[in-house]
């Protein structure tokens, strides 16, 4: 189940996110496509509003550490695999653990993953639509997620 989201502003973008964040449980994945500068890093700072995650706790783009973890009504989990070759060193660093852990997991470059890629999991890709409007195809990946495009467009 895919929908299309157009995105005209970046408040638009950021209610998106906070409504991911509130809406998300222990366990779900979010996967984030999109080119630089497309608002993966600005969408994952607005699901961390949502999840309760303290003002004090930046929410920061991981390309060099790879790995971020904020606290939360859930933990959340944001990885950057730009940096990394595949899913060897994905399993190397131990971030299966996170995958399946009890918090939010938000992964950019999703593709690296390979196989590790989670089943149930929101897929979301980030197209240009202007200097600050995108749009948002949101696909979903299991029974829990198809189940939870709905409810995420009822709040």
């Amino acid at each position: 189940m895919s929908i299309t989201l157009p995105l005209a502003s970046l408040a638009e973008t950021v209610a998106l996110g906070e409504r991911l964040g509130v809406t998300a449980s222990p366990g779900d994945v979010i996967t984030l496509a999109g080119g630089l500068g497309a608002g993966k890093t600005t969408l994952t700072k607005a699901i961390g509003r949502g999840l309760g995650v303290p003002a004090e706790c930046y929410i920061t783009s991981p390309t060099f550490s790879l790995l971020h973890e904020y606290p939360g009504r859930l933990p959340l989990y944001h990885m950057d695999l730009y940096r990394l070759a595949g899913e060897e060193e994905i399993e190397e660093l131990g971030f299966e653990d996170y995958l399946y852990g009890e918090g939010l997991c938000v992964i950019e470059w999703p593709e690296r993953l390979g196989g590790l890629t989670p089943p149930n999991r929101l897929h979301i890709d980030l197209y240009f639509a202007g200097e600050t409007a995108r749009r948002a195809v949101l696909t979903a990946h299991g029974a829990g997620w198809q189940a939870g495009i709905g409810k995420l467009l009822d709040t």
